[in-house]
């Protein structure tokens, strides 16, 4: 398969809002009208689809035929892909990989999730038998134990991280999609100041639920060349690694499946941490992104705070991070929260993000996390690099 065979010729997102006012598929018909608008394509050139997970489907098995139905698409192909935040990134490469197959010519890869509206998750594996009997409950219970991990072996520095929360929130106040509960400024000290959720986890490392939408289009190259699209985002790398360490009794949870998945897709695309002109990791707390940076090699396993401190993360500085806010700073839409991201990278390279557009936009880093499981890491690892042509 040739990544760079297919490429993404627009995208849409909606307003994340903090409980949405319509249905789910109000919010994908949204989204499919904005980019049919935007690209040129007829409704009927739609031939494939590609979900996201969603908490509002969850449990629905003919989730996808039913949201095709309700967007009156007749398609070819179909599929929701289950890897929970790595979806949007998982749905990226499974569409190329289509389009190389022949099995559709051009696909809708739609993110969307009304997870406060309407959550009908009912989540099994581990969860039932060995966590939630003790107490053990949601996302601020786990990242609250990788901290302390992590802690424990190489020391938690607050300023870093409070500087990581500042950035991205820099850039939520020049997005107006971002939930406007959050466009609000802080800094170190509000950071550092910040109510404690689960020690050391505090109120501005975590992600507000929120409600909203985001898609894609991706197409064949030969149809970009026949229909003269000037503006592309082209996938040249793309790594997955799922249940990272799952045949190990005792892991090291701050060593993750992104070490891997990251190696997969730098190697595709001819490139290293240092090339990487904006780097969009999944951010469902600040330390991810910190532990992110080490696992992709920007700094070495442990020495995330010191390469905090010597780079500058604003959308102008040598190192942009997130420069739509990220998911902690522009709300998260549920289990289509890592398409926040991924948008924002395209329209970084796209040259449409305005007062917060990159200088260099040779290229874009992206990652997912899917998944956190007990006592190792993410259940799933994705990392994808995006290129205005290839």
């Amino acid at each position: 398969m040739a990544l760079h065979d297919s490429a993404i010729v627009g995208y849409a997102e909606t307003k994340i809002v903090p409980k949405s006012e319509v249905d789910v598929w109000e919010l994908g018909a949204e989204i499919l009208e904005a980019l049919l608008q935007r690209t040129g394509f007829e409704k009927a050139e739609i031939d494939g689809l590609v979900l996201s997970s969603s908490s509002t489907g969850a449990g629905n098995i003919f989730w996808s035929q039913t949201t095709a139905d309700q967007l009156a698409l007749e398609l070819d192909f179909c599929q929701t892909v289950d890897i929970g935040g790595s979806s949007p990134l998982g749905a990226v490469a499974r569409a190329s990989a289509a389009i190389d197959a022949g099995l559709c010519e051009t696909v809708l890869c739609l993110f969307a999730d009304t997870a406060v509206a309407e959550n009908n998750g009912r989540p099994r594996s581990y969860g039932a038998e060995w966590t939630t009997p003790y107490g053990y409950l949601g996302a601020p219970n786990a990242f609250g134990m990788l901290s302390s991990y992590y802690d424990g072996y190489f020391g938690l520095d607050f300023q870093a991280l409070g500087k990581l929360a500042v950035a991205q929130r820099a850039h939520a106040v020049l997005n107006d999609n971002a939930c406007e509960k959050l466009r609000k400024p802080i800094t170190v000290e509000d950071y550092l100041n910040s109510r404690m959720i689960n020690d050391p986890i505090r109120l501005l490392d975590c992600v507000m639920p929120c409600d909203g939408a985001s898609g894609l289009i991706m197409t064949k190259r030969k149809t970009v060349e026949k229909r003269g699209f000037g503006k592309i985002a082209v996938p040249v790398g793309y790594g997955e690694r799922t249940n990272f360490g799952a045949a190990q009794s005792v892991v090291d949870p701050t060593v993750t499946g992104h070490r891997a998945a990251g190696e997969k897709a730098f190697a595709q695309a001819g490139l290293e941490p240092a090339d990487i002109a904006s780097f969009h990791p999944y951010d469902d707390f600040i330390i991810a992104i910190m532990m992110q940076l080490e696992m992709l090699g920007f700094c070495a396993h442990g020495r995330g705070a010191g390469f905090i401190h010597e780079r500058d993360f604003l959308f102008s500085g040598d190192l942009p991070l997130n420069t739509g806010g990220g998911q902690i700073s522009a709300g998260q839409c549920g289990l289509a929260g890592g398409g926040t991201n991924l948008v924002e990278a395209v329209r970084q390279l796209f040259g449409e993000g305005g007062a917060r557009q990159v200088k260099n936009k040779a290229n874009a880093l992206v990652t997912g996390i899917g998944g956190i499981p007990y006592g190792r890491n993410w259940n799933t690892s994705t990392v994808l690099i995006l290129t205005p042509d290839a």
